[in-house]
């Protein structure tokens, strides 16, 4: 898309910042709201499934609303993504069952997957590199933003008004958004006609849904059917590697990926948005449910990843000319496994300021390494791999949320069916822990020591997760920016050479 004078980019950035702002919220404000909602919903073997059904459809759609963006412009897609994602949001509120939660977050994500690329694409398309820098700054603090009024907001909501607000909130935001676009961005007209690749997408998503079912049974001890779920993972994998092979444009294009910076950058993505996922799911479970705190106090342990994400951000982003992109990536990405070791100290005896402080700098070295491989990814391809090249990095993360999510609530499920020394904990035992109510019970204190044990096995994976991470990381090669960079041999060569 070439930028139109007659857009106001000004106003049009507020814009992308207000959709922005609904898909950001979301890490912080329905995770803390999550404990309250499942107590009254019931069904707590689902809950991961809430994260998970929003990330799949997300992660699926992402690159097909990107290229819908090419066929049809920015404009029409943006909107129809936010006019998708506030009418999940609206069903969400009044979900009365967490199988119909589920099925409004499928919705909510179809939204997110196209307000998430389509409006990076426009920020893009307005503003230079030598001007993106500072713009992206402007995005990262609505992350940031996001993760101190989320929580404040969340809790105010969860003891005073319905939770369905926390879904509704978001229809006067994605109401002033979709102003902002139609009085202000300008496109020209399009000519381009390019191909769309449904049937990867759909490929794909069935795979990551059998992908889920098969992680979830298997923490369940229900090995048939996990097992027969992984055979139709598999079988659906190898039906997407022939489908991309011989799709005109593929959803991955497998040339881009086999190159070994791209490759080590966006497997790093991959399981840092693993990580994020994790936390952000579960750090609130525990800080409520073992620690006794309040679901403000849980959210705003959380806040913190969500402040050292955009600090790590801005840093990486003024600092990677000086320092070099390599030892930005590696040494930003060290902080992930430092913070992740604080988490696996918590006890029920324990402050939640621990919990804080290891969210706090895990979200400083995975904002670090989040800009670092996006800023390596864009420079090291050809214009017109760019777009590509962007969106699989996207891809990665989102899919690596989707994993993340699966993974770490099969984790917990495992452990609960599996604690040492304590009998089984029945739903009705945790709904009223989440609730604070398990005063009321005689065996509240081993219903405590469970889900401790539950959570510290998840926390135990996220530290082991972002020690890959950071073996990934030092797999790309030394890269100089600048007018008159030189790419080393490994930039372009296939991971295999």
């Amino acid at each position: 898309m070439s930028r139109s004078p007659q857009s106001s980019r000004r106003l049009v950035i507020a814009a992308v910042m207000a959709s922005m702002a609904m898909v950001a919220i979301e890490a912080t404000i329905v995770s803390t709201a999550m404990p309250q909602i499942v107590a009254q919903l019931g069904d707590l073997h689902l809950y991961s499934w809430v994260f998970s059904s929003f990330l799949l459809t997300q992660t699926a759609m992402t690159v097909v609303f990107g290229k819908l963006a090419d066929l049809y412009g920015r404009k029409p897609i943006v909107l129809a993504g936010i006019a998708i994602f506030l009418l999940g949001s609206v069903l969400a509120g009044f979900a009365w069952s967490m199988p119909a939660m589920i099925a409004f977050r499928l919705i909510q994500g179809v939204g997110a997957g196209a307000i998430q690329p389509v409006t990076l694409t426009i920020v893009g398309d307005l503003y230079p590199a030598r001007e993106r820098g500072k713009v992206q700054g402007y995005l990262a603090s609505v992350w940031a933003i996001s993760a101190v009024v989320g929580p404040m907001v969340g809790g105010f909501i969860i003891h005073n008004i319905s939770w369905a607000w926390i879904f509704w909130m978001n229809v006067p935001i994605g109401l002033a958004s979709a102003a902002g676009f139609i009085a202000f961005l300008r496109e020209s007209e399009r000519h381009a006609r390019p191909s769309i690749d449904f049937g990867g997408a759909a490929l794909f998503m069935a795979a990551i849904a059998a992908l889920m079912m098969a992680l979830t049974f298997a923490g369940d001890d229900e090995l048939a059917r996990a097992s027969l779920a992984g055979g139709v993972f598999v079988l659906c994998v190898l039906l997407f590697v022939w489908q991309e092979r011989r799709a005109a444009e593929p959803m991955i294009s497998f040339a881009l990926w086999s190159r070994r910076p791209i490759a080590a950058c966006n497997g790093a993505t991959l399981l840092s948005g693993m990580i994020l996922m994790g936390a952000t799911t579960f750090l609130p479970m525990y800080v409520q449910g073992v620690l006794h705190r309040s679901p403000v106090i849980a959210g705003l342990s959380l806040t913190m990843m969500m402040v050292g994400w955009p600090v790590g951000a801005t840093l990486a982003a003024k600092s990677f000319h000086r320092i070099g992109l390599r030892r930005i990536l590696v040494g930003g990405s060290a902080f992930v496994p430092l913070g992740a070791v604080l988490l696996l100290f918590l006890s029920p005896g324990g402050s939640p300021l621990v919990a804080a402080f290891g969210s706090l700098v895990m979200g400083f070295g995975m904002g670090t390494s989040s800009v670092g491989s996006l800023v390596l990814i864009q420079e090291i391809v050809r214009m017109d791999e760019r777009g590509s090249a962007t969106a699989s990095n996207l891809f990665s993360r989102n899919l690596g949320s989707t994993l993340g999510a699966t993974l770490f609530g099969a984790v917990l499920n495992f452990g609960l069916s599996h604690a040492k020394d304590a009998v089984a904990v029945t739903s009705d035992q945790l709904k009223a822990l989440l609730q604070n109510q398990a005063a009321s019970l005689v065996n509240s204190d081993m219903t405590r020591m469970v889900l401790h044990e539950s959570l510290h096995l998840t926390f135990v994976s996220i530290f082991a997760i972002s020690i890959f991470m950071v073996l990934l990381l030092t797999l790309v090669p030394a890269i100089h920016l600048g007018a008159d960079r030189k790419m080393p041999n490994e930039a372009l060569a296939p991971i295999e050479d």
